[in-house]
């Protein structure tokens, strides 16, 4: 078992630091890509929540990996969609730092 002897405070912990860590990266940063870099932080932070209360509350369901495969298909998507429009973004501005981007013109 991945989890046997692993308290549920260890996971809880780890996944609050990547949490707040990746707030503060979305909050602080101005490059675009280390903004999706900490979305995909806070993501990974709720899947390792999503994996541990399943194993400790529902050891024998799978209902908490069917949450985590769901919230990577989402980032994965949104990770897509974000690359395109940051070199869109970078073709027409010629930069990817947010405060460049400060005006969308047609």
């Amino acid at each position: 078992m991945l989890f046997t002897g692993i308290p549920l405070e260890f996971f809880l912990v780890t996944s609050t630091l990547m949490f707040f860590i990746g707030i503060y990266g979305f909050i602080t940063r101005e490059n675009i890509i280390t903004i999706l870099m900490s979305i995909e932080l806070i993501l990974n932070s709720v899947n390792i929540n999503f994996l541990a209360f399943n194993r400790y509350l529902y050891p024998g369901q799978l209902e908490g990996h069917f949450f985590s495969l769901f919230v990577i298909a989402v980032a994965a998507a949104e990770a897509a969609v974000a690359i395109a429009i940051i070199i869109n973004i970078y073709r027409r501005f010629k930069s990817i730092e947010v405060d460049n981007v400060d005006e969308m013109k047609n």
